[in-house]
């Protein structure tokens, strides 16, 4: 099936010849005809599928350019602001809608100024939103369409009080679409009384983490990471990747350490403004830098294209936070490397995804390194065992190289 055959308009689809689309994903030509029938949408995708355009197109079909809002999209990061912002400006160009991005880390002034120019299609996190609203910058009279994108994460991430005082503040005549990675039973509790009659789309990822991505575990002492992060891209010629830590702070430390070591690195977490934030991810999609360093707070907004490596330099406390943070990587039918380095106090974390994702890890080791004290996973080890050490050799390796007959990741 081909654009042509979805229902949207005429501009619409000259927006699709300038975004470069030839054929419709999965969720596209699932969910663009529903909402083109006005039914309200629940749609489950993993991201890296399309989903942006797959509400975007569709939702600039449908609603008048008369410079008054038509649509809110509301979402939970401004990485998600700013990049759905760009793909409706692309589409925007044919279609003559005003796409407007509204989020905090920015002055009100320039957001103020284009609201009250004008403004179609909005699309906001939800502080943001209501500040402005707030102010009496917003007029929500005309909104026929909204779009949660993202709803699961607004959950996680405590905002949906916030969401719940936008639905009240909206005509109650329009077309809600919801778009999520997952659609747990809390979210559709939750969302539930929003909804009128929908229609849900399921889209299945037609390869899986474990057939797409190549998943390899490092062991290593704790204190060693940084120095084991530096030694394995030091010997990669060709790559763009994204290191998860924890913490803000850690993620400076070890872009700091990256850099004295002559690996160049840059970080974006939510301590940076949203000028350098914006910034950061320019100079990482140019190529000025290849790896980037980053929080949890950021892995669905980092919407970069050849993305090579995924590394969990600290191993996450949830298996769905994993599973986010590795499909940065092997997106739009690629291939890819998740590398997670895990310190014996990280048993349990490894334990429990590989119990979620029904999968036993491959551990590998960098040749030559001088390896301190560690715990080595078993690569016989099974996953439904009760104990977590039960699955590790239960002893600590000396210095070395490793276990005899170690093995290198190919890529590195």
């Amino acid at each position: 099936m081909g654009f042509e055959e979805l229902g949207l308009s005429n501009a619409a689809l000259e927006g699709v010849l300038e975004m470069g689309y030839d054929t419709p994903t999965p969720i596209q030509e699932q969910a663009i005809p529903l909402v083109m029938s006005g039914r309200d949408v629940l749609a489950c995708a993993q991201t890296g599928t399309g989903k942006t355009a797959a509400f975007v197109l569709p939702v600039l079909s449908k609603i008048a350019h008369k410079g008054r809002i038509g649509a809110l999209i509301v979402t939970p990061t401004r990485e998600l602001c700013v990049q759905i912002e760009r793909v409706g400006r692309t589409v925007a160009h044919s279609t003559h809608h005003a796409v407007l991005a509204v989020y905090g880390g920015v002055g009100y002034t320039a957001q103020t100024k284009a609201l009250h120019h004008g403004v179609d299609l909005l699309v906001a996190t939800p502080g943001r939103f209501l500040d402005l609203q707030s102010r009496g910058d917003i007029d929500l009279e005309h909104v026929e369409i909204l779009v949660l994108d993202e709803a699961d994460r607004m959950l996680d991430m405590g905002f949906w009080p916030d969401v719940r005082r936008i639905l009240r503040l909206l005509p109650k005549q329009r077309q809600n679409l919801l778009f999520s990675a997952t659609l747990d039973d809390k979210v559709l509790r939750l969302i539930g009384d929003t909804l009128d009659n929908p229609a849900r789309v399921d889209i299945t990822p037609a390869s899986t983490p474990v057939e797409a991505i190549e998943q390899l575990v490092y062991p290593v002492n704790a204190m060693q990471k940084t120095e084991l992060l530096v030694a394995l891209f030091r010997e990669t010629a060709d790559y763009r990747a994204i290191v998860f830590t924890r913490t803000k702070a850690r993620a400076d430390r070890v872009a700091a350490a990256l850099n004295s070591s002559g690996v160049a690195a840059a970080t974006i977490h939510s301590d940076l403004s949203q000028a350098k934030r914006e910034e950061t991810l320019d100079r990482f999609r140019s190529g000025k830098y290849h790896l980037l360093i980053s929080t949890d707070v950021m892995a669905r907004g980092i919407d970069v294209e050849g993305i090579t490596h995924v590394v969990n330099f600290d191993v996450p406390d949830k298996p769905d936070d994993y599973v986010h943070r590795i499909g940065r990587t092997a997106r739009a039918g690629e291939t890819g490397i998740a590398i997670t380095l895990v310190s014996h106090e990280e048993i349990p974390q490894l334990t429990e995804i590989e119990r979620v994702t029904r999968q036993v890890l491959v551990t590998r080791d960098v040749e030559g390194f001088e390896y301190k004290e560690r715990i080595v996973p078993r690569e016989d080890r099974q996953t439904d065992t009760s104990s977590p050490r039960a699955m590790f050799r239960g002893g600590v390796m000396g210095r070395g190289r490793g276990p005899s007959g170690g093995r290198t990741q190919r890529r590195f």
